[in-house]
This record gives C-alpha cells, structure tokens and sequence, in this order.
C-alpha cells in the first residue's frame, strides 16, 4: 500500500477544512482531538484507521462519508499466531480449582516454598516469558488454592496474599498478550483473595492491573474510574505517610494519565504526570511496591508514552532522550522502546522506529510477538514504506503480516 493513499486523505480532509472556514485549532476542537493529531493526519503523517473517526471527520466536514472513505488507507493485512503461553493460560484460569480445593485433602502447605514460586512467577512477567509462567503457574495454582484451606488460621492472610500476587502475575501476562477477557478473571480472582487477606494495599495493586485490562480493552472510561477510584480511595493512607501507599496511588495515577491520552484529553494527562512526578519524587527510585516499578524512572516512561497517544511525537522523543530505562524490568524496558518506536513511524521515521522495535526484541522477543500493537505499529511501517528495508520485511514475516504495497 503506498503512502500516497494517507496524503491524498489528509490533502482532501486540509481542503475541505478550509473551505468551511475553520483553522486546524477549531477543527480540532470539533472532533475532540489535539492540534497536532490534525496536522499529522493532514501531512499524511498519522493514519485514521478507525471508521467511526472517518465519520466524525466526515460530520464536522459537511461531506458524506463514502468521499473521505474512497481516499482511506487500507491497514495491512495481519495474520497473527497464537501468543506463547496464551492457551495454557487461559486454561489454567478455566480449572475449578477453588473447588478442588474445598473437596479434596491437602498437606499443610510450604509458605517459603510457595513465596519463592510467587517471586519466580513475578520474574517471568517481567522477563515477559510466558510459556514458562504457563509452565509455572499449572502447578503453582492448585497448590496455593489448596494451601489457602489447608493452613492454620494465622497462616491463611499470608497465604491469601501469595495467591492474589500469583494472579496479579497471571493477569499482567494476558493482558500483554491482548486477552483482556482472561486477564479481567485473573484481576477479579486477585482482589477476592486481597480482600480475604483483607489487605487493602493489595486490593489497590489490583485495581491498578485492573484499570491496565480496560486500557488494552479500550474501555477507557472504565479504566479511568477504576483507576481514579483507588487512588481517591488512598488518599488517606498516602497523607498518612505510608510509602507504599504513595507509590500505589502514583501508579494508579499513571494510568489516569494513559486514559485521559487514549480520549485525547491533553489537559487532564499532563496533569495527572504532573501529580504522579510529584508522588514519585516523594518515592525515590529503586523501589517496587506491588511490582508496579513505580518511580521517577517509570514516570518519565509513561511522559513519552502519553506523548504518543496524544499525537505529539516531537515531544515523546524528547522526553525518551531524558530517560534511562535499564533500571526498570525487561518488560517495562520493552514498552519504551515500543513506544519510541510509535513516536518515529509519527514521524514516518521508518529506519528509527525499526530500530526501536528491535531493541524490544532483544529485551523481550515473546513479549514484542504477542502484543497486537507491535504487530499493528509493524503493519503502519510497511504501509508508509515505498521501499521495505530488510530489517522491517524479516521482522513482518517473524510476525506473520502480510506485505502489501509497492515494497513487495
């Protein structure tokens, strides 16, 4: 697919905006989106991809649809495998295992040796090696479930918490790998077992996963009450002096500032970096409470990642070269390089945003394979590109889109 199909929209949508007399401002303003996502789309730099914004530009245009669509780029087919890991997953979630449990015998469970496996469980999400957490996780599973009714009655809080961390890493999995319906049970199951170890910290570190499932469900609204919710709701705890309920509610911030970026509420994502730069100053770096890696580090991470969703690539990029992301997790390493990625094809930067996806890669190649979005951003790269370099084709074929267009 050549790039000229995007220009040409973008010369129509320019054309057409200034036949009614409206400056980009305005007609920004009119579709609810930022100055700069209208001077991308009508450079050809940013592609609208979605129907349902195709009509509304065509709405506040005064034109029928059917005259923008004939100009509308077609998205590159993808023909994506299963996730590693996601099956078994999956399955692991579908076993009556709590049921199991109340019905059968157990030996009195080994907490050291299940905090271990826990911990080892959190190593591979981070690590983003889900077949192996599949692995783990089909064992560990019944055997918490089981402990949590074995146990005596003052082991049974601890226990109840391993198990919510257990499916908090369960969760964090499947969400990365696009199964948001799975990870939203692996989220449910987590804060019923916080709630029985009756630990609010942990029931919060579940809303947080939980507001991560809407945002890759795109149910932004949802993510965004769940977030600001939890973080309202520690509020107290957090003006108490309690560290880790700062970094919890600096994490649950984060997440209000992706979703007011996913609505391209400018204003409101700024702000809440603003308030979430000020909650990690107050943290310090190299803590990792409730293995959210909140921090200074990762909010300059999620800076560039707004920056992205809202359209200002220049910005995303500046605020990338301010970043040492080596001291965060492999996945969190991974993120940022695929958002510098999604910064440099705004920029119709084809080479840079290659090279971004590949440094993904060497930190975490199950993880860049079954996120949709790499595939998409992979995708949008063949489409701007009037020659595919080899480096973009090998990477398409290791995911399994198909090539379409002038480069094939």
């Amino acid at each position: 697919m050549s790039a000229e199909y995007e220009k040409a929209l973008g010369r129509k949508i320019a054309f057409n905006r200034k036949r009614r007399g409206l400056s980009q401002k305005e007609f920004a303003r009119l579709l609810d989106r930022s100055e700069a996502w209208v001077s991308q789309v009508e450079r050809g730099v940013r592609r609208i991809d979605r129907m349902t914004v195709l009509e509304k530009v065509a709405e506040v245009l005064e034109l029928p649809v059917a005259e923008l669509a004939a100009e509308a780029p077609i998205v590159a087919s993808v023909v994506a495998g299963e996730p590693p890991g996601a099956r078994r997953l999956r399955l692991v979630l579908s076993g009556a295992h709590s049921l199991m449990a109340i019905l059968g015998q157990h030996d009195p469970p080994d907490v050291p040796a299940l905090r271990a496996q826990v911990d080892q469980a959190w190593s591979l999400t981070h690590e983003g090696r889900y077949a192996n957490l599949a692995e783990l996780l089909e064992q560990l599973v019944p055997r918490l479930e089981g402990g949590t009714r074995a146990a005596p009655e003052a082991e049974r809080p601890e226990l109840f918490r391993l198990l919510a961390a257990m499916y908090h890493t369960c969760s964090a999995a499947l969400a990365n790998m696009g199964e948001p319906e799975a990870a939203w049970i692996a989220v449910d199951r987590a804060v019923v077992a916080a709630e029985r170890a009756n630990d609010p910290l942990l029931m919060a570190a579940g809303e947080f996963r939980l507001s991560i499932v809407f945002l890759g469900a795109r149910h932004f609204d949802q993510a965004a009450h769940a977030s600001g919710t939890a973080a309202d709701a520690l509020q107290p705890l957090a003006e108490s002096g309690q560290i880790e309920a700062v970094a919890l509610r600096g994490a649950l911030t984060l997440q209000r500032a992706v979703a007011a970026a996913r609505t391209n509420d400018a204003d409101a994502a700024y702000e809440y970096l603003r308030q979430a730069r000020e909650m990690a100053s107050e943290v310090g770096g190299g803590r990792n409470d409730y293995n959210t890696e909140f921090g200074p580090t990762n909010v300059g991470l999620h800076e560039v990642s707004v920056a992205v969703d809202l359209g200002d690539a220049g910005v995303a990029l500046r605020a990338a070269d301010a970043v040492d992301a080596s001291v965060l997790s492999p996945e969190r390493q991974t993120r940022f390089h695929i958002d510098v990625a999604r910064a440099h094809a705004q920029r119709r930067q084809v080479d840079e945003a290659v090279q971004a996806i590949l440094l993904a890669r060497q930190l975490s190649s199950d993880m860049v394979r079954s996120m949709p979005s790499v595939r998409q951003l992979v995708s949008d790269l063949l489409a701007m590109s009037q020659t595919v370099p080899d480096q973009l084709r090998g990477l398409a074929n290791e995911l399994g889109i198909h090539e379409v267009g002038p480069g094939t």
